[in-house]
């Protein structure tokens, strides 16, 4: 492992230590979703991803968590993190995961991530909310790996045909064809997936970075292109 691996693997045990954590102190122990409803397990993974912008040049202050943003069929958004320089928006961040009942819950992640991106793009093409340099949009997403998004041929039985390239997959592919289409498409400018598991006991823990052009390499790649971009024309 290289050290930046290191640290994306300190990053995912962190997210299962403090949702152990936090379903603990639940009254009902985390059983009716309470590990899903406590915030702070993403913590890890969005200050690694925070560290990033501040090594590539952005002042420490330019990173604001929790920001709301402009929209255009709703008048704001709120995001996990944006990072703004010389008023300008350098980057807005989602940092999503889903940890069981997948087949109940990944539609509503799909439409989530997809409204949010939309809304912020029309705001900017409809309204120039974020002025002459157009938003740069980054979504990430820890996946727990189970036996639930590990089965293959899931259905994709509708009304009308729905599209082939689904035909076969799991719910862990389906959620990385969502990501490639959404970087393919611009939607979201870069994307970091990753899958992961752990013991019971949170000793072991695994993670993986199954999608060539969303993994954390590719990510940091990105968001150093996107500073120099920005100060390219601010600076």
């Amino acid at each position: 492992m290289t050290e930046y691996d290191d640290k994306t693997g300190a990053a995912v045990r962190l997210f299962w230590s403090k949702r152990e954590s936090q379903a603990a102190a639940l009254a009902d122990g985390g059983l009716a979703g309470g590990g899903a409803r406590a915030a702070g397990h993403m913590d890890g993974v969005r200050n690694l991803v925070a560290n990033m912008f501040v090594e590539y040049g952005m002042p420490r202050e330019s990173i604001v968590y929790e920001p709301y943003l402009p929209g255009y069929y709703r008048a704001r958004k709120r995001w996990d993190m944006a990072v703004r320089y010389k008023n300008t928006l350098v980057a807005a961040l989602e940092f999503k995961s889903q940890v069981g009942s997948v087949g109940k819950n990944i539609n509503n992640r799909f439409e989530e991530a997809l409204g949010t991106a939309t809304d912020t793009w029309a705001s900017q093409t409809k309204l120039a909310s974020y002025g002459d340099v157009p938003p740069w949009l980054g979504y990430v997403f820890v996946l727990q790996e189970t036996l639930e998004t590990e089965k293959t041929n899931r259905s994709t039985a509708a009304l009308f045909p729905a599209d082939s390239a689904f035909s076969g997959l799991s719910y862990n592919e389906r959620y990385q064809e969502m990501i490639r289409r959404f970087m393919g498409d611009n939607i979201y400018q870069a994307g970091w997936f990753i899958t992961t598991r752990a013991s019971d006991d949170n000793e072991t823990v695994y993670y993986a970075e199954p999608l060539a052009t969303a993994t954390g390499k590719a990510f940091r790649a990105a968001v150093r292109g996107r500073i120099e971009f920005v100060r390219s024309i601010v600076d």
